[in-house]
């Protein structure tokens, strides 16, 4: 199957996960793409496919004669959509040699080139975008389609070396818990990369250290005409704790290796009021002291208003998987001899993110992550460049040949 079909077959389905269920995966309908992803695999001639309880779909490409004691190598996307914006009958739209100027989404809606910048370097590119009513969900379905494009090569050009592969679809990515039940020795890789970037050629092994905090308030309703020394408005209360964190600490702020506040929702009247924070910083020292402040800032309202008043819920999330890659320098050399082969120029920069080579680096699998071209990545200004997919694709040729060795 071509890339561009694989591609536009896989954001036809609606993969959306929901950070309030409690089920795993999240939503059904992701079953519906780890299971056809599984028959692709098959269909293919993969081997030791696998749909477990959990949802994960795996499936191996066996090592060509002469190389079975290579490095078994792992490639792994998610194929979950962020619940920030619907992933429901995606309509894509594909502009074939981009040449720069603004893209009309709908008649409403248009993407100027003055807001996104980054257009310039498109140009000449097949460009792949939304109709501005939903997501596109080349994150991370990008990655999932040249991942089986790259598979569907390799099983029909045998005469190319490379050790067994192993591929690995997973769930539930963009609410935190893509990997909760991923059973790393199952998978029995010994190195993996998720394909789960976006600008072509970004290479990335540091990602931030996250948490997630949640403050519950339980106010004090009262006739606002009677209310003096009374009422305790828990509107006023999360927006009090909202100005006591740093105003240049949030993601409209901060770039690089700068860390942040970010109020991902906020729900409230009178009586009751939360807050939902993602907390994010590269660094652990400044990591730990971002959490404590956000302790103490809840904890002078409490002294203010009443400790019965706010409740905080603070959970890490993941970390920096930094210091479990740089001990194996080759997956990053490996890397950017594979993309230099392909014609791209590597990126190496930290992800302002995560993804589930974080987590998976902690679980004793190292894994950075792989640019696969898509853009503006969970809304309606998503698109994704054709031209750099088949560059990931080709990188991800070159990669498997650089791991093997011959027996």
């Amino acid at each position: 199957m071509e890339l561009k079909e694989r591609f536009l077959k896989y954001v036809a389905l609606d993969t959306q996960s929901c950070e309030e269920s409690e089920s795993y995966p999240s939503t059904d309908k992701q079953r519906v793409l780890l299971d056809l992803l599984a028959d692709e695999m098959r269909a293919l001639g993969l081997q030791e496919v696998t749909v477990d309880a959990w949802g994960y779909a795996m499936g191996s490409i066996p090592a060509t004669p002469g190389f079975e004691q290579s490095p078994v190598l792992g490639l792994i996307a998610h194929v979950d959509t962020s619940p920030d914006m619907s992933g429901c009958g995606v309509k894509p739209r594909v502009i074939e040699n981009y040449d720069g100027s603004d893209i009309r989404l709908n008649g409403e809606l248009t993407m100027r080139v003055e807001d996104f910048p980054e257009l310039r370097d498109f140009v000449g590119h097949t460009l792949i975008h939304t109709d501005g009513t939903t997501l596109l969900g080349a994150d991370d379905k990008a990655g999932v389609a040249e991942i089986m494009t790259a598979a569907e090569y390799l099983m029909a050009h045998p005469e190319i070396p490379h050790g067994k592969i192993r591929l690995g679809f997973t769930p539930d990515e963009e609410v935190g818990r893509g990997v909760d039940h991923f059973d790393v020795a199952a998978f029995g890789a010994d190195f993996a990369y998720t394909v789960d970037g976006g600008y072509e050629g970004e290479l990335e092994y540091e990602n931030f250290n996250a948490a997630g905090a949640r403050i519950r308030i339980q106010g004090r309703n009262v006739h606002p005409g009677y209310a003096k020394d009374k009422m305790i408005n828990a509107i006023q209360v999360a927006a009090e704790l909202n100005a006591l964190l740093p105003a240049w600490e949030r993601p409209e702020h901060t770039e690089g290796y700068e860390g942040f506040f970010h109020c991902t929702s906020f729900a409230g009247t009178v009586e009751q009021a939360e807050l939902s924070y993602i907390i994010r910083d590269h660094d652990a020292a400044r990591f730990e002291a971002r959490k404590e402040l956000m302790r103490n800032c809840v904890e002078l309202l409490r002294r203010r208003f009443g400790a019965e008043v706010l409740a905080l819920e603070l959970k890490d999330q993941y970390y920096n998987m930094r210091r479990m890659v740089e001990p194996h320098p080759e997956l990053i050399e490996r890397a950017v001899d594979a993309m230099r082969g392909a014609g791209v120029e590597p990126i190496v920069r930290p992800i302002r993110g995560g993804t589930d080579g974080a987590r998976l680096s902690f679980m004793g699998l190292p894994c950075p992550n792989l640019f696969t071209g898509g853009m503006n990545f969970h809304g309606k200004f998503e698109y994704c460049s054709l031209t750099t997919m088949h560059k990931a694709v080709q990188t991800l040729l070159n990669l498997v040949q650089l791991w093997a060795k011959k027996a």
